[in-house]
């Protein structure tokens, strides 16, 4: 969309373990320039567990998140009272840290009397592209993260169509699942990579659910079961084995996701064979290399172009949630303050349909 006024817009991030608040810019155009992005991981709080404690990380966000919002403002040369709107993720996440994150939004936008936009996480992730490549619609999107594994058509703001998922643990989590199996600590993704840089990726072959269906969906859970099963038989494992099991499961969930994309992609063609083949890549696994690797080569086989925005875009942070408000808010979004947080909100519900306000 063009010829809207310029907006700048306060993003609010708190849905699982990161506290983040940003600021961006959208101009008359619709291009987006972040002038400030804070993230706090907290990685440190949740290592001892082997994964995300949502109490724990409830309370850190309620500790955190107005330093955040301050230390965003300082860099940004603004204050409060000159963003036009206040977003923040209302959903799907850890509902204790949504709660704070929305709250927080919602006490803000009363005080300073600015509009309130509640954001979809998965749409936040979905509109990165816009902001970081100015990728039009339509598009094809492939979020693959802790929470996530699907497919999306993205037809435009608020209108998705989501034509495949997975039925069982998403992709980041079964990459944490498994590193917590070998004992390769939290987060689960960047330590298996790690791992399986010396490995052999040939030395087991772990089953690929659901390739032989022409169904989109993914299933995780059975090789995860697999590499238990691998891992018992062998124990006590060596690094050698560690390795070899990280090698081999990494090449196995790379080699089903390009099969997937690759069907993914000749669906897109022929439903929509006027628009560019755009595949657009978000979530915290889209910095596997390995995983980058084979969707460049599906991509480059079938003349499509692949679109992964930097990686501290693609993981958890608050640019994302205030891009989002912004393309909402350009089309004359926002929300009540009774909005509810939700911890379960996809993307293909007939609410996440742009409704202008007073509409």
């Amino acid at each position: 969309m063009t010829g809207q006024a310029p907006a700048t817009i306060l993003g609010i991030e708190t849905s699982c373990d990161e506290t983040a608040a940003a600021i961006v810019t959208r101009d008359r155009s619709g291009h987006g320039m972040i002038a400030a992005n804070v993230v706090r991981s907290q990685l440190d709080e949740h290592a001892a567990f082997g994964g995300v404690v949502p109490e724990l990380a409830a309370r850190a966000h309620l500790t955190y998140l107005d330093h955040i919002i301050a230390q965003a403002c300082r860099e940004a040369g603004l204050a409060l009272q000159d963003v036009d709107a206040i977003a923040a993720t209302a959903g799907p996440g850890l509902i204790g840290g949504v709660l704070v994150g929305l709250t927080t939004a919602k006490a803000l936008a009363a005080a300073l009397d600015k509009p309130l936009i509640a954001v979809n996480h998965l749409e936040a992730h979905a509109l990165t592209a816009r902001l970081t490549d100015n990728v039009q619609f339509p598009y094809l999107m492939l979020l693959v993260s802790g929470g996530h594994t699907q497919f999306v058509l993205v037809r435009g703001v608020g209108d998705y169509q989501r034509w495949g998922t997975t039925i069982d643990d998403a992709l980041g989590e079964a990459f944490d699942k498994v590193a917590k199996l070998l004992s390769l600590g939290h987060p689960g993704g960047p330590a298996m990579e790690a791992a399986a840089r010396s490995g052999d990726p040939a030395r087991f072959k772990f089953p690929r659910p659901l390739l032989h269906e022409r169904r989109l969906d993914f299933s995780f859970s059975g090789l995860k079961t697999a590499v238990r099963l691998k891992a018992e038989a062998l124990a006590p494992l060596s690094e050698q084995d560690v390795a070899d099991i990280a090698a081999s499961f990494q090449a196995t969930v790379a080699h089903i996701v390009a099969v997937r994309a690759g069907q993914a992609l000749d669906r897109f063609r022929a439903a929509l064979p006027q628009a560019p083949a755009n595949l657009v890549v978000a979530g915290g696994v889209a910095a596997n290399r390995t995983i980058a690797a084979r969707l460049h080569a599906v991509c480059s086989e079938r003349g499509a172009t692949l679109i992964v925005p930097p990686i501290a875009l693609c993981t958890d942070n608050g640019a994302m949630v205030a891009w989002a408000g912004a393309e909402r808010f350009a089309l004359g979004v926002a929300d009540g303050l009774d909005t509810m947080a939700r911890p379960r909100w996809p993307l293909d519900l007939p609410d996440m349909r742009v409704q202008p306000h007073g509409a």
